[in-house]
């Protein structure tokens, strides 16, 4: 199917802030950002970013952080760009979620690109998934699979002996590329995840099976060990039956490279990314403003069933044409009420553990200091007939 560069471009945008992203330049012109003297230095250069499989754009998530002073932000921050892609020209949607630590974050990358798919006409996808664990995790694969493949040096091809000399996962992601026997052999990274990496996996799992989302774990699906670790993630298109496009529409890599960072920046920050190009189209001239919404909604949770529960609402109202405020990385309901309030918002939607349970939402007015009970498949049309009373 055909998807044309403006299309693209525009509905990036608007699925991108529905989810409470916001483009490089609204923070550009924050006053934090502009009067910070706080310098991050980083020393991420042109040959890291060829390693991460997407033209630089996640390992640009560092300068982009570190250049645009976001660290003089206090609160996670949820930022997209619009760019072309380098050496290919291609558009490129690349979007990063720093300082959440939690599984919620890859959850929100996985949902916002699914939604900017479906609007794209593509409603059948596959997440394929698989997670390459933290440092100590990585430290134990390797060794493993290292001490694997030097056992059957002579049954691999030259070109994987030779990557073998750098490290011994870029020696099987040739294996994999050229379909070899001893691929089928080799150790999984599943099973060598610490505890917490695999705590951290098993949720981004749940909110797949929670959101009835199709999704496949790859244990093949590998990116260079140098810029991920933890998840990571791409998105097939399918046609109408389930089966793979053969001319994929748009390349997707996303996941966690929270390492890379540290290691560039000698800061701790917590980073997950993921990246849509569009394949085979330049970036136009011209790319749409952002919109800057001003939501007077704020939806409010409290639990990780309720943080899935309000990423499939917020999707819902999407389609509704509803816009909201979010704060999924807050595990604090009065720290999100006291923001609501900050913020102006006339309504707020609240959900815990009863109402996830029972299919329902608190819808609260701030203003007049009363709530009331409303199901959730009720509530697009109920905050309709608000807008319009």
């Amino acid at each position: 199917m055909e998807v044309s560069t403006t299309e693209f471009t525009k509905r990036a945008v608007a699925t991108c802030e529905h989810f409470g992203f916001r483009h490089q330049s609204i923070f550009r012109n924050l006053p934090e950002c502009k009067n910070c003297t706080v310098t991050l230095n980083h020393n991420a250069s042109a040959l890291d970013k060829r390693k991460d499989g997407v033209g630089g754009l996640i390992a640009g998530g560092v300068s982009a952080y570190a250049d645009g002073k976001l660290n003089a932000l206090q609160e996670p921050v949820f930022y997209y760009n619009l760019e072309p892609v380098a050496r290919t020209g291609e558009v490129a949607l690349s979007l990063h979620i720093f300082g959440v630590e939690k599984s919620i974050a890859e959850a929100i990358l996985i949902q916002t690109i699914r939604s900017l798919l479906q609007e794209s006409g593509l409603p059948n996808q596959t997440v394929r998934i698989n997670s390459l664990g933290d440092n100590d995790s990585q430290t134990r694969y390797t060794r493993e699979l290292t001490n694997f493949l030097k056992r059957r040096v002579n049954d691999m091809p030259k070109p994987a002996r030779e990557l073998m000399k750098e490290h011994s996962t870029l020696a099987l992601q040739n294996l994999i590329e050229e379909n070899h026997p001893l691929v089928q052999k080799c150790p999984s990274p599943l099973e060598h995840l610490t505890d917490q990496s695999r705590r951290h996996f098993r949720e981004i799992v749940e909110y797949l099976d929670m959101s009835e989302t199709p999704y496949e774990i790859d244990p093949r699906l590998f990116g260079h060990y140098h810029c991920w670790n933890d998840a990571i993630f791409t998105i097939d298109q399918n046609d109408e039956l389930g089966n793979l496009l053969p001319e994929q529409p748009f390349r997707i890599q996303g996941g966690r490279y929270s390492s890379f960072f540290e290691r560039h920046s000698k800061t701790r920050v917590p980073a997950v990314g993921a990246v849509v190009i569009l394949q085979g189209k330049r970036s136009p001239a011209r790319l749409p403003r952002p919109h800057q919404y001003k939501p007077n909604i704020s939806i409010i949770q409290l639990g990780f069933g309720p943080k899935v529960r309000s990423l499939l609402l917020i999707d819902q109202l999407r389609k509704a044409g509803i816009n909201l405020h979010q704060d999924l990385a807050s595990d604090s309901l009065s720290a999100q009420l006291r923001a609501a309030e900050a913020r102006g918002t006339l309504y707020t939607i609240i959900i815990g553990q009863k109402e996830y349970v029972d299919g329902t939402v608190i819808l609260r007015d701030m203003l007049g200091r009363n709530q009331e009970s409303v199901l959730m498949s009720d509530l697009p049309a109920r905050l309709k007939k608000i807008h319009t009373a």
